[in-house]
């Protein structure tokens, strides 16, 4: 049997190890399209590697995803993140917990958690082809299988076929041209550009806990002045949760700052 996955980031190599050590005779083969594998992985948590959070019942991990809870409740229930854990665990990779849940490697070098995933895909004779320019791809549905075109006019068959190709648009297309049904990706996970001369000359400035809203949603976390606007966990969070919201007003709305948003009115009087 022939797996590829389409794709060479921690998604497609999670993937390809599974597939590989579920089935010792299959050929699983990752095709990426850039020359160097996993260069996300390498820049997340500020070149540390934020693997997981330590976060272990999918009911309340669920509460942390903006979108999608129900079908994610049964995916967490069969791998969270103590089987991420214990998945690099089983690999010699322990992971440390710090106080805002995050989780990240004993080394706090992401270098440790390439170097996990690119061995354990050898270990377990998974090929990965790098600088791959693909063209299109069809299913054969007479022979069930399926046929991946690259753009020099070779073409590859296999019979299972799994793409992890994230953000980039020609995944969405090539689902779409195997008969998915695309919802339609807006941005999330953004920082918030502002021209507001109240804050143009406090860039650096930061406060511990605030509160943002943007119509009827709100979140709560540090919040970073920067020389565009604003920045930190609660503007990323108000993003993601109002991203459709926002994305339907053109990013054009009335944001909402409470920057005492862990004092009760009557703190803020005595402190006055």
């Amino acid at each position: 049997m022939n797996t590829t996955i389409i794709g060479g980031g921690a998604a497609g190599f999670m993937a390809a190890i599974t597939a590989a050590e579920a089935n010792p005779r299959a050929n699983v083969l990752i095709l990426e399209k850039s020359h160097q594998l996993l260069a996300k992985v390498r820049i997340s948590g500020g070149g540390r590697c934020n693997v997981t959070h330590a976060c272990f019942d999918p009911a309340t991990l669920i509460q942390n995803y903006p979108r999608g809870a129900k079908e994610l409740r049964g995916a967490f229930t069969r791998f969270q993140p103590r089987d991420t854990v214990e998945w690099f665990k089983r690999r010699g990779v322990k992971l440390k917990t710090e106080s805002d849940g995050r989780m990240f490697p004993l080394t706090d070098d992401s270098a440790t958690i390439v170097n996990c995933l690119v061995e354990s895909a050898k270990k377990v004779g998974v090929k990965v082809w790098t600088g791959v320019d693909l063209a299109g791809l069809r299913n054969l549905l007479g022979l069930n299988r399926f046929e991946i075109q690259f753009k020099d006019g070779q073409t590859l068959l296999c019979d299972r076929l799994l793409l992890a190709t994230g953000s980039n648009k020609q995944g969405y297309e090539f689902a779409q041209r195997l008969g998915h049904t695309i919802e339609e990706p807006v941005p999330s996970l953004f920082t918030f550009q502002i021209k507001d001369q109240r804050i143009k000359d406090l860039s650096g400035i930061s406060v511990p806990e605030a509160e943002l809203t943007v119509g009827k949603s709100s979140q709560r976390g540090a919040l970073l002045i920067t020389h565009w606007g604003l920045s930190g966990p609660a503007a990323l969070k108000l993003s993601a949760w109002a991203a459709r919201e926002l994305h339907e007003c053109n990013y054009k709305m009335e944001l909402r700052v409470n920057w005492l948003a862990d004092l009760k009115q009557d703190e803020i009087r005595d402190r006055l």
